[in-house]
């Protein structure tokens, strides 16, 4: 049998909001794939490099120019006949390289069975029936809106920002405090479910503001940003400084000038990523990535629901809809890594501190490995799986070698790597970094992504 190790041509998408020419991590990844044949223009934003078998923009074997989609469904062993049974013979994952310079709009997306019925529905804005968890890694520094705040600091806004609450209205800002009042933190399920349904009441009264009473507001808001600095927004939450927010609320209105998103902020944790950190958001949480460069990996869809911060579709009532209105300080989404226990690391590797670190979300389709080898000749040797894997070097280089088979490995260069093949990783420079995607139904760790 053919050894199951081939190198990818990947594509990239130039959406408005990706980083421009040269500044883009998903342009250069894309471009160093010699035979690609993709140059990079200067003046072009490239957003998005899409490493997987989806439809919309199938990656290549490099030598045949076959797409891996055709080479999985003809070979069926390359992905495990479980694998290939339960998702109809193509990979579960999908994985990205995602550069942002301008923030993505304001979305969720559905969960399986809501996507059936969207995609049944309305095939042109939900163009498959799948759901799309999601789990994001910082490459470089990284900031979004994600999930809910608590709901004292949604009160707490409320009270502070005067434009918002004019905005939604005295009567629905009354409602949502009385109905949560010291029911904020509590545990018990009917005073949840009483916290979210009201919740979802003072959402959906921002949301479904016509867009003249929203500009007229977002002047008041912007004035004020400008104005208050430290004060701003009562001096803040507790999760985010006054002066953050005030210029947070500068930034985004000059990229989306009078958009509803400078509202929805205050419902939404902001978080900010270092290096290595990341977030796991399941499907139907909202969400917002307003800059930087992440790995992101997700279930094989590309269904978006959006509600703000873009000029494409928007599906304001499904959206307010199908949010599970879940709350919850940003620490409950980040991720807690663990190291990998299915690799062995070479002399030079242990003991330069070289690391194989597991991002394990709490779902089947996907989990994601980064593997840093530091010097030359480090080694790091994974053990077979019953699944699939893609991999892509973001920094240094070095070779993968499956038995006899070895390539050569570039910043940039992707990798599939079949069901069942053990896999070498080597170092040839000082650092040599890659994450790999894959998915094993059986003997998953249950490292359980979200703390």
């Amino acid at each position: 049998m053919q050894i199951p190790l081939i190198q990818l041509e990947c594509g990239v998408n130039s959406y408005e909001w990706g980083k421009v020419g040269n500044e883009s991590a998903a342009a250069k990844f894309a471009a160093a794939t010699e035979s690609s044949k993709f140059s990079i223009e200067s003046e072009k934003p490239y957003a998005e490099l899409w490493m997987g078998t989806h439809p919309s923009l199938p990656s290549k074997d490099v030598e045949t120019k076959r797409s891996l989609l055709d080479l999985v469904q003809d070979n069926k062993a390359l992905i495990s006949t479980n694998i290939g049974q339960k998702y109809g013979e193509k990979l579960p994952f999908l994985f990205k390289v995602l550069s942002i310079r301008k923030a993505l709009s304001i979305q969720a997306h559905p969960n399986k069975k809501l996507a059936e019925q969207l995609h049944e529905k309305d095939p042109k804005n939900y163009p498959d029936d799948n759901h799309k968890p999601e789990m994001t890694i910082a490459v470089t520094p990284f900031d979004g809106l994600c999930g809910f705040r608590p709901l004292k600091e949604i009160s707490h806004f409320l009270a502070t920002v005067p434009s918002l609450r004019n905005l939604i209205g005295e009567e629905a800002a009354k409602i949502f405090e009385e109905a949560i009042s010291g029911r904020e933190t509590s545990s018990n399920n009917e005073d949840t479910q009483r916290n979210k349904k009201a919740l979802q009441t003072a959402f959906s009264a921002l949301m479904t503001k016509d867009k003249s009473t929203v500009a007229a507001a977002a002047k008041e808001l912007v004035a004020s940003a400008e104005k208050d600095g430290d004060k701003f927004a009562g001096g803040g939450g507790p999760s985010n400084e006054g002066k953050e927010l005030a210029d947070l609320v500068v930034r985004l209105d000059g990229q989306f000038e009078g958009d509803v998103g400078l509202f929805v902020l205050f419902y939404l944790n902001y978080v900010k990523l270092e290096i290595g950190e990341a977030m796991f958001l399941k499907a139907d949480d909202i969400h917002a990535y307003l800059s930087g460069d992440i790995i992101e990996c997700m279930a094989s869809s590309d269904n978006v629901v959006r509600a703000g911060f873009t000029p494409k579709f928007q599906d304001i009532p499904t959206l307010t809809s199908m949010l599970t209105y879940s709350y919850a300080p940003i620490a409950e989404q980040k991720m807690n890594p663990v190291d990998y226990p299915y690799v062995t690391l070479n002399r030079t590797a242990y003991s330069s501190s070289s690391s194989a670190i597991l991002y394990d979300p709490p779902i089947e389709e996907f989990s994601v490995v980064k593997t840093e080898l530091n010097g030359k000749g480090a080694k790091a040797t994974f053990e077979a799986i019953e699944g699939p894997s893609v991999i892509i070097c973001t920094a240094g280089s070095g070779s993968i070698s499956i038995g006899p088979k070895t390539k050569q490995v570039k910043a940039g260069y992707v990798f599939f790597v079949g069901a069942t093949a053990e896999c070498v990783l080597e170092s040839d420079s000082e650092s040599f970094t890659t994450f790999k995607a894959f998915c094993e139904l059986q003997g998953k760790e249950s490292a359980n992504g979200a703390s």
